[in-house]
């Protein structure tokens, strides 16, 4: 089936046949594109061709295709001899004139390597250093080709000092590997890349592109991001409400309420306030709720009147848009790793007397040893970059400690936040605690610091959780996936819906939301550290060994092994619905994953003789993760046991992991007062000169604290995009390629069962939001947790679990 706007091309296709010496090529069959072709809904045609082949000629495994029109097409799949033999391309095609090479497609017979008939392996071999290309040669935006590159694309240093960045993927600053891009040095420093340009585009290999869909839902959320960002302006403009925020319902309002262009008289309103007729024209198209946004699920029925209340802030560190930073407290005080002789006493200004009246008796110690206390902590993650953060002209942070207890009925309640400052920061203490309220004065203090910590929560979510630990670190291994394993390799086959999109999304990241002055920057309080606080975090903390989720909890001390509960851990917190339902989907995944590997793998032995596999993992790590290789947690891969481990984890993070930490940023994080990704002031202390102002007015204070709305509206444009499924999204268990294994009913029946498996979890999540028991996902006012709940269908739906990081 063919899918392209061209008019008329000539294909030349030769088929092979898999058991002979050398490649056995029938006759070539030519298609003529304007000659009875078949529309099969959309841009799609098919036709039918006839190949003249010997009697022995023997079942085809491979077909060439030479595009001789002048315009790529993209060629979905070719079906031979009555269906018996299927060929998935999935591919663009690209006119022979301008790459030489003839394009190779195997049947869906799986092959190991060394299983791989004679007729086929140096075509098997030939494919794969077509991916690899040339390392030297530049890129255009038709090519194939798969290789590596450090991130130095994220500064633009000809534009002045204050767009320098660091390049990431060295011995100082490790970070994993991109895709190389190729385009030319900057004029002023020839190591960094010039950014992306109408010149010089972006480069992923083609095959990586958006699809149609995927790039018009993409493009659509930009236009209406722009037109939201306007809202400000424009409402001044007809004499609504002014920019500033003044009060609360500024905020809620733009949950509530349009704008005039679709009240009666409301064109002329629009164009007497000065308003282009092309914009008012493009506002209409784009529909009238271009200018309203959904209510997060942080905005009751009611409207919030104020910010986070202290049993939400509980909550949603178990059950929000960041469940993977709360830890089970092991020793109080908390102590930093970082070096005293640059950052000061590793003591924390936490006391037990600050706490020990929310413990129901007990001593500290003897709530550490309940597994009672639980803490976020950003301390070290943070306190490296404060000098440089807060000598921002709008932006300041603190790196701060926030101590939770384990009530009795199962939820988290903050009891204390600690604040701290690099010590030569201010006259007053470089470290402060703050604890719940008991007076109108420490009301407000507690407020504030709570918008910090998730000032802090957003930072860490977004960085490290979120960008470094699916995106980034997950693109080594799909890199490699295309350089080192064939198509018809029983891994690649495994794998490649998992990678779908990821290199693109990775591209555009770096291009609009990484970059020198971008979306990150622009709109967090790490600003230009942003990606040096990734960075950071990549050489002090990420290990892959600890990316499952299993490893994730233990390590975090929010579970402990115990072979009697079902997935063999148990739960510290039983209401935890990020690791409860996760714990579903990653037992679903590792049972799928077991039962493909022994399959293919029933013995170390082809494990260790399989060169494509051994050659994935080799790179993966030593060229995709080099500046980390030589860490000794590496699994080896020598086992079916380590390999299955090895893939159901990039499985888990392509999909389970990416969906919790991506799907809920518009739903939770878009109503800001609650989840600030910055604070433009730090919480007063007595001696401070703003005290005064701070205590005549602390809701003006508080607003004077959060950005600007201009800033906040674009912020929740780009949360609103980021957290949207596309129309053509393929979700966990729900796979479009069954017929690669057509010659496999094992793998088909393995599969078959995965899907099952994923609609009982779906059953049981919603099971789990109805019981009141489940006060953490459950009850009044409270939005169930719904983010791993396989399915979804377009938009901003919270859940809905795809296959691969797609955004």
């Amino acid at each position: 089936m063919l899918n392209n706007f061209c008019k008329s091309f000539i294909t030349c296709w030769n088929h092979f046949v898999k058991d002979s010496e050398n490649p056995k090529l029938s006759k070539e069959a030519k298609i003529y594109w304007s000659i009875n072709p078949k529309t099969k809904g959309g841009n799609k045609i098919s036709h039918e061709v006839e190949f003249v082949v010997d009697a022995n000629f023997g079942v085809p495994g491979a077909i060439i295709v030479t595009n001789k029109y002048k315009k790529e097409f993209y060629l979905e799949s070719i079906v031979a001899i009555e269906g018996l033999v299927h060929f998935a391309c999935n591919s663009w095609v690209q006119p022979h004139g301008f790459h030489a090479h003839k394009r190779i497609f195997f049947s869906n017979k799986v092959y190991l390597p060394n299983d791989t008939p004679v007729g086929l392996k140096r075509l098997r071999e030939k494919e794969l250093k077509q991916l690899r290309g040339n390392s030297d040669d530049s890129r255009t935006t038709s090519d194939r080709i798969y290789d590596y590159d450090v991130y130095n694309d994220l500064g633009n240093p000809d534009k002045g000092d204050e767009f320098v960045r660091p390049i990431l993927g060295n011995q100082s600053q490790p970070y994993p590997r991109r895709c190389r891009s190729k385009r030319p040095p900057t004029n002023s420093d020839v190591n960094v890349e010039s950014p992306v340009s109408k010149y010089m585009p972006k480069y992923v290999p083609r095959d990586e592109a958006f699809g149609d869909l995927k790039e018009k839902a993409i493009t659509e959320g930009k236009w209406k991001a722009m037109l939201r960002s306007l809202v400000p302006t424009l409402k001044q403009k007809v004499a609504i409400n002014g920019e500033a925020i003044k009060s609360f319902s500024d905020i809620t309002e733009l949950y509530k309420e349009s704008l005039p262009p679709f009240e009666e008289g409301g064109d002329e309103c629009w164009e007497k306030g000065g308003l282009p007729k092309l914009l008012n024209k493009m506002i209409k198209e784009c529909g009238q709720d271009v200018f309203k946004f959904d209510s997060p699920k942080l905005i009751s029925r009611d409207i919030p009147s104020c910010c986070l209340r202290d049993d939400e802030l509980g909550r949603l560190t178990l059950a929000g848009m960041n469940p993977l930073s709360i830890e089970r407290l092991k020793v109080f005080p908390p102590v930093s790793n970082l070096d005293p002789s640059i950052y000061g006493p590793q003591d924390s200004a936490l006391k037990e007397e600050q706490i020990i009246c929310h413990l129901n008796g007990m001593s500290v110690q003897q709530a550490i040893e309940e597994n009672k206390l639980f803490i976020l902590d950003y301390h070290d993650v943070y306190l490296p970059f404060l000098d440089r953060i807060n000598a921002h002209p709008t932006k300041k942070a603190y790196a701060t400690r926030t101590i939770f207890v384990l009530t009795d009925m199962g939820s988290l309640k903050p009891i204390a936040i600690e604040l701290s400052l690099p010590e030569k920061n201010r006259n007053g203490p470089s470290k402060r605690v703050v604890t719940p309220p008991v007076d109108a004065t420490t009301c407000w203090l507690w407020l504030l610091g709570k918008a910090h910590v998730c000032s802090n929560d957003a930072g860490a979510h977004q960085l490290i959780h979120h960008w470094l630990r699916t995106h980034a670190c997950l693109e080594p291994f799909i890199i490699a996936a295309h350089r080192q394993l064939s198509v018809m390799h029983p891994i690649y086959k495994l794998l490649h819906c998992h990678m779908r999109y990821t290199m693109d999304v990775n591209a555009q990241g770096r291009q609009l939301l990484l970059n020198a002055g971008g979306i990150i920057e622009s709109h967090f309080f790490t600003a230009a550290c942003s990606m040096e606080v990734s960075a950071s975090a990549y050489q002090n903390w990420w290990r892959f060994d600890m990316e499952s989720l299993p490893a994730d909890l233990i390590r975090r001390g929010m579970a402990v092994p115990d072979a009697t509960e079902p997935h063999g851990l148990k739960l510290l917190i039983e209401d935890y619905p990020y690791a409860a339902d996760g714990l579903l989907i990653w037992s679903a995944i590792e049972q799928l994953v077991q039962a493909y590997v022994h399959y293919y793998y029933p013995e170390a032995n082809i494990i260790e003789s399989d060169s494509e596999l051994n050659a994935w993992y080799h790179e993966s790590i030593n060229i995709g993760h080099a500046d980390i290789r030589h860490a000794s947690w590496w699994l080896k891969l020598s086992t079916p046991n380590n390999l299955i481990s090895i893939l159901t984890t990039i499985i888990w993070l392509a999909s389970a992991h990416h969906a919790a930490v991506n799907f809920g940023m518009y739903p939770y994080g878009g109503y800001f007062p609650v989840r600030p990704p910055f604070m433009r002031q730090l919480v007063p202390n007595e001696h401070d000169p703003d005290y005064t102002t701070f205590l005549a007015d602390p809701e003006g204070y508080f607003l004077a604290s959060l950005p600007c709305l201009d800033q906040m509206l674009h912020y929740i444009s780009v949360l609103h995009i980021l957290s949207t499924h596309s129309a053509d999204e393929e979700y966990l268990g729900d796979r479009k390629d069954l017929s690669a294994w057509a010659g496999d009913p094992e793998i088909v029946e393995a599969f078959y069962k995965f899907s099952m498996e994923m609609k009982k979890i779906g059953k049981e999540i919603e099971k789990r939001n109805g019981d009141p028991n489940l006060r953490n996902r459950c009850g009044a006012g409270i939005s169930p947790y719904e983010l791993l709940l396989p399915l979804s269908g377009p938009g901003v739906t919270c859940r809905g679990v795809p296959n691969s990081v797609s955004i």
